[in-house]
């Protein structure tokens, strides 16, 4: 097994990676290798969120003030808000026209909330004293 702070980084930059080629590929309309990539990508971040937790270990996360509980809830609402784009995605795999573009808005908004949430977590160990 790796470090956490190599394996946390390496899977960061992959998961940001597959979310933009996920994005290029939806927007390709090459649906195979976009719904490929979307298993991959959920697969990626998966990992980057179990490296995340093993990293807090080594950190005072306490330390770092109020960041952590703000990166905290944000973090938890984006693993959640990665449903809205995969339902919108299957409605609009099965032909709904009108999920479409509610799929890109969502698909984006889980974007925006994905670097919120590296945003917030980087701040927060930076803030934080390590053990």
């Amino acid at each position: 097994m790796i470090s956490p702070i190599i394996g946390f980084v390496t899977f960061l930059l992959v998961t940001v990676a597959l979310l933009g080629a996920v994005v290029a590929t939806g927007r390709a309309a090459k649906r195979k290798i976009h719904l490929t990539l979307v298993v991959i990508t959920v697969a990626s971040l998966g990992i980057t969120i179990f490296y995340a937790e093993q990293l807090g270990k080594l950190y005072d996360l306490e330390a770092a003030g109020a960041i952590t509980p703000i990166h905290l809830m944000i973090a938890k609402i984006t693993v959640f808000a990665y449903l809205f784009p995969i339902v919108t995605g299957i409605l609009t795999f099965r032909g709904n026209r009108s999920a479409r573009r509610w799929h890109a808005r969502f698909a984006y908004t889980v974007l925006l909330l994905t670097v919120l949430t590296a945003a917030t977590g980087s701040a927060m160990i930076l803030m934080s004293e390590r053990l």
